[in-house]
């Protein structure tokens, strides 16, 4: 990071180039992993959120990206507020939702560096061993905050193989392949190899998918009010509809 005027005119930051395979919605047709290999692949995604989650930042400059305790209820009170102000009159209500997450709020779990968007499409695959992660990307909303509730966001977008078809839509990331875990192994493996006890992730993991209902709320009302023309943000109301409805049935199941 550069502050320094007289370089080229303004702030700039020099970045790394990495070259590397980033999977996205499918693997690349090139890299072909077996059922145990994927496995593995995903164990080592998994494990560097778990490694970035225990990184010292005390005495640290990073510890100035927090804001103290109160991380959970932040969060909740913050997304329910973009929910509201990007609401459109063909939008899901999400009152029940936000209702029920205001309500059973658990005390911050710790606090720790997260990454705040950490998916499959994030990380950067050595070419040479695609089962190695050699970069992550995407620090923009990086923070310290509760580690449960980055796991909950990376959550919201871990689409099964065995799940609604409407859940496939808004898949981004190969986690439908044989050999990845399942959103129920994820937690378990996140919190043997962490230490850490949890009687249920429900909490979490219906935050993960109501900020994911928001972030594609926001989008819409963006197309809504003709602020862009793309033609693919059509739909993304009723994206952010069925996510309020998988929210509910995970309420209604806990």
């Amino acid at each position: 990071m550069c502050d320094d005027h007289s370089v080229i005119g303004c702030d700039f930051y020099v970045m790394e180039k990495l070259n590397g395979i980033i999977p996205r919605q499918n693997m690349p047709k090139e890299l072909i992993l077996d059922e145990s290999q994927t496995r593995d692949l995903c164990l080592s995604v998994i494990d560097k959120m778990i490694d970035l989650h225990q990184v010292d930042i005390a005495g640290t400059e990073l510890e100035k990206l927090g804001k103290g305790e109160g991380y959970v209820e932040r969060q909740i009170s913050g997304w329910s507020d973009r929910y509201v102000k990007s609401k459109t009159d063909d939008a899901a209500e999400f009152k029940g939702v936000m209702d029920w997450l205001k309500n059973n709020m658990p005390q911050d779990s710790g606090q720790c560096l997260i990454h705040n968007d950490f998916r499959f499409d994030n990380v950067v695959l050595n070419v040479n061993n695609p089962l190695e992660v050699m970069g992550i990307l995407d620090w923009e909303m990086a923070t310290v905050g509760d580690p449960l509730m980055d796991l909950g966001n990376s959550l919201a977008y871990w689409v099964e193989a065995g799940d609604e078809p409407q859940f496939q839509m808004l898949r981004r990331q190969p986690t439908h392949l044989p050999g990845m875990l399942t959103r129920k192994q994820l937690v378990e493996y996140y919190l043997e190899k962490t230490g850490r006890k949890l009687d249920s992730f429900v909490f979490y993991e219906v935050y993960g998918l109501f900020r994911l209902a928001v972030i594609i709320q926001q989008i819409y009302y963006r197309y809504y009010h003709g602020q862009t023309k793309d033609k693919r943000f059509a739909g993304f109301v009723y994206a952010a509809k069925y996510l309020e409805s998988r929210c509910l049935a995970l309420i209604k199941g806990a």
